[in-house]
């Protein structure tokens, strides 16, 4: 805990004072832009790798970066997903995977996780995306997927959770009226690039490729 307690105590002493008219203005309530979806892995800051401040991002973070099919039954993604689309009004919706995701890694081979079986009820969100990758390789059913279709795995579970996301009632409305808009992404921990997906498509391109146009606007602008 000594790590955390000096990164408090700096805190308190310089980091808040530097941006106090900041957290006085959030003090007051929340008008993020962005519901961002992503991992619990500790390596992933989603402030840090957009580059963002308290009070941008409306984030949301699980094993594996799994979004539930709408369904009766409330659960967490789901009532923080209403709630940012309805209430908040986010006009983005990021979800964002990773490389070297242990979740995905537990996916490949759910027979393997022995002893833990709410790990193995939540990653059955992702069984399409592994069912996907065995028939693009004509891999059993019942076989284990190893460690060489990890990559694949993870692009492919984020297609497929962007997916489930469009199932959500008050997502699907959003879209229809065009006051939303959903990104897939994969971040890679060890280069810092990210890979993208948009909401209509099954193929992955770079970020300078995807956001083209975005960045040649703000380039135009700085």
């Amino acid at each position: 805990m000594e790590p955390i307690i000096r990164g408090v105590l700096d805190f308190r002493q310089n980091v808040y004072p530097e941006r106090k008219d900041l957290f006085g203005a959030l003090a007051g309530g929340q008008n993020p832009d962005v519901l961002f979806i992503t991992c619990s892995d500790s390596r992933i800051d989603p402030n840090l790798v957009t580059g963002t401040s308290p009070g941008d991002l409306f984030i949301c973070r699980n094993a594996g970066n799994i979004i539930p099919p709408h369904s009766n039954q409330t659960g967490g993604m789901t009532a923080s997903i209403e709630y940012a689309v309805a209430v908040l009004h986010v006009r983005h919706i990021i979800v964002c995977g990773h490389t070297d995701c242990g979740a995905i890694k537990g996916a490949l081979d759910i027979p393997a996780l022995k002893g833990l079986p709410h790990v193995k009820e939540w990653l059955g969100h992702c069984r399409s995306a592994m069912e996907i990758v065995r028939e693009r390789h004509n891999i059993p059913t019942e076989s284990g997927l190893d460690s060489s279709y990890l990559n694949e795995a993870i692009e492919e579970n984020v297609l497929q959770q962007v997916q489930h996301l469009r199932t959500h009632p008050v997502v699907a409305a959003k879209l229809a009226s065009h006051k939303v808009k959903i990104h897939g992404w994969v971040y890679d921990i060890k280069t810092g690039n990210i890979r993208c997906c948009g909401q209509d498509s099954m193929d992955f391109t770079n970020f300078d490729d995807f956001y083209a146009d975005e960045i040649a606007r703000i380039s135009q602008t700085d």
